[in-house]
């Protein structure tokens, strides 16, 4: 890689290179939609790309560093919006054949505050159906495609985004993630991805799936990215770091799921090659289903969120999908309020940890990405179902509400392998400094 090419592939080499006239936000845009346009007919990252708003962005963001405004390290960066996510003009159809893709008639308030930090919208990127999916291959754009094999998952429900980002067609995209939508096709696909902590990025203008586990979350090539585009988005500052070496407590992927004990030495092996006072940690709750319980929270809120949906356009929406709708409909109100408890008591059991540790760790994924289609996968020698196999480990960070990060950890098999990192609101920082010294250990 040259000296040139080596800055354009940060956010912050983007940033030097437009300072200093390397080069420009329209170039950077011509560059992101040519390599949109030839590599999407084979990933299907993007559902719509907004060539003219794009182009016509980039002169804008051209023109005020020209005339001295400078909004900062995503002015004239080119980025992708997960397509349940309202921008001003352009459709927002959630994946789905439904009267859901009304034209939007105002931005939703993170594209706004991407707007207000110069970043440059390149289009719109393919999901799960209602983001009510784990697989990304359930939408009525197509299946997102994984760029390190296309005949597998990208992971979903933010697989697009994810996809654009993997491919290089973009250096940062949005997503959502209610168990998993981010850091799942993050992992998949080999990039970093961020679930904030719950309400740290606002959510208006955002189509909901079950509201009180919904998060914003963003996927970049680095930490680093990341963290730029967590910055413009949050109302949280971030507290400085005080370079002390962090204290890390594993959790045993055992204790939640079943997984691929070569996931499982692959990504303790990174973790103890990092400069962390690392520990295992003892007592992790097994006492209870934390996947049955967030089930329960997620498939009741998602069925009143689009109980219209399955009254007025249920032959237009995935048979998949409408079965896992339905299953919510049984969910009594006591049944809600039983989960809702074991959900306050599961956080009180992660505030305890995070007052021990600074960050947690575990696996993100417990498989690789299974083929495009699989909904059955052998782990470990026991069968499980997909979805249930890939939220596993990420879905009890949701009912937590605390922020987490998927940091890529190595291949397996060819196809990546990622680390995951938690800690407690208003640690963020502790969670990007071990993301980053992670990231210059040896894999």
């Amino acid at each position: 890689m040259t000296s040139t090419a080596a800055r354009l592939a940060t956010i912050a080499g983007l940033a030097r290179a437009l300072r200093d006239r390397e080069t420009s936000a329209s170039d950077l845009a011509d560059a992101a939609l040519r390599r949109t346009h030839d590599l999407n007919p084979t990933l299907n990252a993007f559902a719509l790309v907004d060539d003219q708003g794009a182009r016509t962005a980039a002169r804008t963001a051209d023109e005020q560093l020209a005339s001295g405004i400078d909004l900062g390290p995503l002015h004239g960066v080119p980025v992708a919006i997960k397509d349940l996510i309202d921008i001003a003009g352009l459709p927002t159809t959630c994946g789905s054949a439904t009267s859901s893709g009304a034209t939007a008639q105002a931005d939703a308030e993170v594209v706004r505050r991407l707007r207000d930090a110069g970043a440059v919208i390149i289009g719109k990127t393919t999901l799960h159906e209602f983001a009510y999916g784990a697989t990304g291959d359930r939408s009525v754009h197509g299946a997102s495609r994984n760029p390190a094999d296309p005949s597998r998952m990208s992971g979903g429900s933010s697989g697009g985004s994810a996809v654009a980002v993997a491919s290089g067609m973009v250096p940062l995209a949005l997503g959502t993630d209610t168990a998993g939508s981010v850091r799942v096709p993050a992992a998949l696909c080999g990039v970093v991805g961020l679930k904030p902590a719950y309400d740290a990025v606002p959510s208006t203008g955002v189509h909901p799936l079950a509201p009180t586990l919904d998060h914003v979350g963003l996927f970049g090539a680095t930490a680093e990215d990341v963290l730029i585009g967590y910055e413009a988005l949050s109302d949280r500052q971030l507290l400085p770091g005080n370079g002390e070496r962090l204290s890390v407590g594993w959790i045993q992927p055992g204790d939640l799921a079943v997984a691929d004990p070569r996931i499982e030495e692959l990504t303790l092996a990174l973790l103890t090659r990092a400069p962390f006072a690392l520990a295992t940690v003892r007592g992790f709750p097994k006492d209870r289903d934390l996947f049955e319980v967030f089930s329960t929270l997620q498939g009741r809120e998602a069925f009143q969120v689009h109980e219209h949906h399955l009254d007025d356009d249920q032959d237009r929406i995935d048979p998949e999908v409408v079965a896992r709708l339905y299953r919510g409909k049984d969910i009594s109100a006591a049944q809600y309020a039983e989960a809702d408890e074991a959900r306050r008591e599961f956080r009180a059991t992660v505030d305890q940890l995070l007052s021990t540790y600074d960050v947690l760790a575990l696996p993100t994924v417990p498989t690789v990405a299974p083929t495009l289609g699989e909904r059955r996968i052998t782990v470990a020698g026991t069968e499980v179902e997909v979805r249930a196999a890939l939220l596993s480990l990420t879905s009890p960070w949701n009912l937590a509400g605390v922020p987490a990060i998927s940091v890529p950890a190595g291949r397996l098999d060819g196809l990546p392998v990622a680390l995951q990192l938690v800690t407690a609101p208003g640690n963020e920082h502790l969670l990007f400094q071990a993301a980053q010294a992670l990231e210059t250990t040896s894999i």
